[in-house]
């Protein structure tokens, strides 16, 4: 049995029209094994760029870099700078794009904080975030970004790196702050200084995106602990820790969306296990069979979760028949079922 037995109608036809080329573009890479550079791929990449939702957000960008206001770029959300760097990765915009590599480089210029690690401030003046502002969940989304443009040897990337990993394990003595990072394994004020899932699941995908090889020993380290963390409970339930005021887990964590921000749900919970070399671990068999459940006749998954009206531009529409969650879920199949 292949990924297609395990749904009711195969989407490739659909997820490879031409006419959502971003979706295309990552499907020809995702379901069919072709390489970045495959010519097809190259020209759909392409074609996304002229059209919504990428043609859209580039068009907001401001001459400096950024979006809405000069500054790190942490609010408004969703539609301040580091919102637009960390949707345009995930719809898979053209890195070589003047205007992406002018956003990149505007966010390695004023969200790195002087700790290494991408910080959190919505201020409006050219001036970094302090150390104590640096977070999991946004460092892990604009690291995947940045090493996703191809800016991974950039000294301040490899900067990030080492915060994520060091304030990971907590080896080599790293500074936490109560206002932010609290602690070793993902604690998070804003979890009341427990570890966070959702800083886990977004600092582990950046993680994954660095080749096996050029991963440092204290990364590896990091990626053993994160794994282990989101292994510590089943995934289909998602019982980690969380606030006092919580009577059960965050229901976002069983709204399959996109694109995404800060929260995150089963299904990259299941992503990130999956590129990690978790395909096969029985403990994630529970979370796979909730997805599964979750596509339509048509073999299609609905976006549940689609930020619609609160960014530069919709998506998908929110309860509709989603090409990206779709998308999501068949590569998660295919790689549990090859």
């Amino acid at each position: 049995m292949t990924w297609l037995d395990h749904v009711r109608a195969d989407p490739r036809p659909w997820l490879l029209d031409p006419a959502s080329p971003a979706v295309r573009a990552a499907a020809l890479e995702r379901l069919l094994d072709r390489p970045p550079d495959d010519p097809e791929v190259l020209a759909a990449r392409r074609a996304a760029s002229a059209v919504d939702p990428i043609r859209a957000i580039l068009d907001a960008q401001r001459p400096d870099g950024a979006w809405e206001k000069p500054g790190p770029g942490y609010s408004p959300k969703y539609t301040a700078t580091v919102w637009q760097v960390i949707f345009l990765d995930q719809l898979g915009a053209d890195p070589t794009d003047e205007r992406v590599r002018k956003a990149c480089d505007h966010v390695l210029r004023l969200t790195v904080t002087p700790a290494g690690g991408f910080g959190a401030s919505g201020v409006a003046r050219d001036a970094p975030p302090p150390p104590s502002r640096a977070i999991h969940c946004l460092n892990g989304n604009l690291l995947h970004a940045m090493i996703g443009f191809g800016y991974l040897d950039d000294p301040r990337v490899r900067g990030a790196i080492e915060w994520a990993a060091t304030t990971i394990t907590g080896e080599g003595d790293p500074v936490y702050y109560r206002s932010g990072t609290t602690g070793p394994c993902f604690a998070c004020t804003a979890n009341e200084a427990q570890p966070c899932a959702w800083g886990a699941v977004k600092e582990l995908l950046a993680l994954a995106r660095i080749p096996a090889e050029r991963r440092s020993p204290i990364v590896n380290r990091a990626i053993g602990a994160g794994v282990a963390f989101l292994l510590s409970v089943n995934p289909a339930v998602a019982d980690y820790p969380r606030p006092s005021y919580s009577t059960r887990p965050n229901g976002s964590w069983f709204r399959l969306g996109f694109p995404s921000g800060y929260v995150t749900d089963v299904l990259q919970n299941l992503e990130v296990l999956t590129a990690l070399g978790h395909a096969g671990d029985q403990r994630i068999a529970g979370a796979i069979a909730l997805v599964e459940s979750r596509q339509g006749p048509d073999g299609r998954w609905r976006n549940q979760l689609a930020y619609n009206g609160k960014t530069t531009v919709d998506f998908e529409r929110q309860g509709a028949p989603s090409k990206w969650v779709t998308l999501r879920a068949c590569s998660v199949l295919r790689a549990v079922y090859q």
